[in-house]
């Protein structure tokens, strides 16, 4: 078997007003909702909002708020040249949100990058990412 990429992963929530905040409104990262159910669009791929544990079946074994450990790579061309990191982790960081690792070098899947961590209102760690370019 040969796989492209990852569809979706999904994310349960305690609360899906302060996630949706969170990712829709500071982040800025396109969020809809049909029939019900939330999504969470990044790029070819997407993020699932699921409200309780089991909230839809078939589910993940042990489906938990907080347990999820994502990295989220920028956008470069929306920023001024080379300052993608530094403008969003300002962004979040006056926003309120602690910084829970500085910016700093670290490897992607793709090799060498550099990133910095928060966690988003259910404990998620959330890892934003920059590469210097676009795909």
């Amino acid at each position: 078997m040969k796989f492209q990429c990852i569809d979706h992963v999904v994310l349960t929530t305690k609360n899906l007003d302060k996630c949706l905040a969170f990712y829709r409104d500071l982040l800025g990262i396109p969020c809809s909702e049909q029939n019900g159910r939330w999504t969470i669009h990044l790029g070819e791929s997407a993020i699932k909002i699921h409200c309780r544990p089991g909230e839809y079946q078939p589910a993940a074994g042990v489906p938990t708020a907080g347990s999820l450990d994502i990295c989220l790579k920028l956008r470069e061309t929306e920023f001024p040249a080379g300052m993608a990191l530094e403008i969003a982790r300002n962004e979040i960081a006056d926003a309120g949100w602690e910084i829970v690792c500085d910016i700093g070098e670290r490897t992607g899947a793709n090799g060498p990058m550099e990133s910095f961590y928060v966690r988003d209102p259910d404990g998620n760690l959330v890892e934003i990412m920059s590469c210097g370019i676009d795909d």
